[in-house]
C-alpha cells in the first residue's frame, strides 16, 4: 500500500476489554513474546499519528502497556462499545472537539500503518463528514455472501450510503437467486474494514445519540451514524487487511505468521 501524502498530526486510540465471550484476555495473548494489544500499539506506532494511546479496562492492561513503554488509560468498566471507551478516553486526555482520533481495533496486531494513515487523511479532506473508515473490492462470492463480512455502498463522492451483513448490491439481472449466488456482480462489491476516524467533539457526543433501528437489526453501530444524518468518508484500500484475531484459530493463525521466517 502506497503512503498518503503527509498531514497533520493525529491521536490513534486503541480501545482493549480484557472480558471477550470467544477468546478471554484476549488482549494480554502471547504473540512471539508480546502482548497483543502492544503489538496493535507498536504497528499504529508506525503511522503518522502524534501519539498512540490504549483504552483499557483493566489495570491489568494498563500495567502491560506502560510496561513496554506503550501510554495507556484505564476507563470505566461499564462502557457499552468501544466508542464509548474512546470517548471517554478523548475527556481524559483533554482532546479539543476538532482534533482527528483514529480507532484502531485491538485485535488488529498486523495492520499496516499507512492504512491508518490513510483514514486520517480521508477525515481531514472532508469536512462534510463527522467520520471515516475503509474498504476495499471483494473478490470471492464466499466473502460476499458471509454474513461476518460487513459490505457498504457509496455515494458518488464516495461516503457511505449503507453497511450490511447481508450481499449488497443485490444483481437484479441474474436470472434466478442462485445464479446470483454463484458470481459477484459488477463493479466489484465493497467489504468494510473495521477502522474508523472520528473528529473528538463527534466521538464524545456518539455515545449521547439515539441507538438505531438498524443498528440493532444489523448488529452494526455505525449504522447509528447514518440514521441521524451524518456522513462517513470512505478511503478504497487496493487489498485486503491483514487477518485480526477474533477466535482462538485466529490467534493462532496470527502467532504463525509472526513466526515465520
Amino acid at each position: 500500500m502506497s503512503r498518503p501524502a503527509p498531514g497533520a498530526g493525529f491521536t490513534v486510540l486503541i480501545p482493549a476489554r480484557l472480558a471477550s465471550s470467544r477468546l478471554p484476555n484476549k488482549p494480554l495473548a502471547d504473540l512471539a513474546g508480546l502482548p497483543m494489544v502492544v503489538r496493535v500499539a507498536q504497528r499504529a506506532r508506525l503511522s503518522r499519528a502524534s501519539r498512540c494511546v490504549v483504552a483499557a479496562d483493566d489495570a491489568r492492561i494498563v500495567q502491560a502497556c506502560q510496561a513496554h513503554g506503550i501510554p495507556a488509560l484505564l476507563t470505566d468498566t461499564r462502557h457499552a462499545s468501544g466508542s464509548d471507551r474512546l470517548a471517554q478516553a478523548c475527556d481524559l486526555l483533554g482532546l479539543a472537539d476538532d482534533e482527528l482520533v483514529v480507532n484502531v481495533q485491538g485485535d488488529e496486531p498486523l495492520i499496516e500503518p499507512a492504512l491508518i494513515d490513510a483514514v486520517a487523511d480521508e477525515l481531514r479532506q472532508r469536512p462534510d463528514c463527522v467520520m471515516s473508515t475503509a474498504a476495499h473490492a471483494i473478490d470471492r462470492v464466499a466473502d460476499f455472501l458471509n454474513p461476518n463480512v460487513v459490505k457498504l455502498v457509496l455515494a458518488r463522492d464516495r461516503s457511505a450510503l449503507y453497511f450490511s451483513r447481508a450481499p449488497i448490491p443485490c444483481w437484479r439481472d441474474a436470472q434466478t437467486a442462485a445464479n446470483a449466488c454463484a458470481a459477484l456482480p459488477t463493479p466489484a462489491p465493497l467489504r468494510h474494514i473495521g477502522i474508523y476516524g472520528y473528529r473528538a467533539g463527534f466521538l464524545r457526543r456518539f455515545p449521547t445519540l439515539e441507538p438505531a433501528p438498524l443498528e440493532a437489526t444489523e448488529a452494526l453501530e455505525q449504522l447509528r451514524v447514518l440514521w441521524h444524518g451524518q456522513r462517513i468518508a470512505v478511503h478504497l484500500s487496493t487489498h485486503a487487511p491483514a487477518p485480526g484475531v477474533d477466535t482462538a484459530a485466529d490467534l493462532e493463525h496470527v502467532r504463525a505468521l509472526l513466526s515465520a521466517p
